[in-house]
C-alpha cells in the first residue's frame, strides 16, 4: 500500500495547519526580539552586521534541513544526523528550526531532542541579555 504524503499545504486545505498558529507566531516574535535587537545594536555600533544577516540565512538553512530530514523519514531513507540539525540551530538557525518543527510536525515529540533544542534557544537568549543589559560581562569575545 502506498504511503500518502501529508504536506503542509494539504493540511492547511483540510484545516489541519499549525495548531494555535497565532500564539506560536507571537512566541516566535518574542523569542526573536532579543537576538534581533542585539544584532541591530551590534550593527549600529559599527562592530558587525554579521549576526543580523546570519540569523535569517542560517534559519533558512535549518528549515531546509528539517524539510529534508522529514522527507527522508517518510521515505525510510538515510536521515540527517541530529547533531547537524543542532549545529545549525546553534549557529543561529533556531528560529527557522522552530518554524520547521511546527510546519512539518517534525522533531516535536522527541523529548531528548527538544531539551537540547530549547537549551540552544536559552543560550542565545542569555548571550543577548548579557550583551544588551550587562555590558557583555560574561562574553569573552564581545
Amino acid at each position: 500500500m502506498a504511503r500518502v504524503r501529508n504536506t503542509a499545504s494539504q493540511r492547511v486545505k483540510r484545516g489541519e495547519g499549525v495548531q494555535n498558529a497565532r500564539l506560536k507566531w507571537l512566541a516566535l516574535a518574542v523569542l526573536c526580539l532579543l537576538p534581533g535587537l542585539g544584532a541591530l545594536q551590534l550593527g549600529w555600533s559599527g562592530q558587525s552586521w554579521v549576526p543580523l544577516a546570519l540569523y535569517p540565512l542560517v534559519s533558512l538553512i535549518s528549515l531546509l534541513l528539517y524539510w529534508q530530514d522529514k522527507r527522508q523519514a517518510q521515505d525510510n531513507a538515510w536521515r540527517t544526523p541530529e547533531k547537524v540539525l543542532h549545529a545549525s540551530e546553534l549557529l543561529g538557525g533556531w528560529p527557522g528550526a522552530l518554524v520547521a518543527q511546527q510546519l512539518f510536525r517534525h522533531k516535536t515529540r522527541k523529548l531528548s531532542y527538544q531539551l537540547v533544542f530549547w537549551g540552544i534557544v536559552l543560550v542565545h537568549q542569555v548571550v543577548w541579555i548579557d550583551y544588551l543589559f550587562l555590558g557583555a560581562r560574561f562574553l569573552p569575545f564581545a
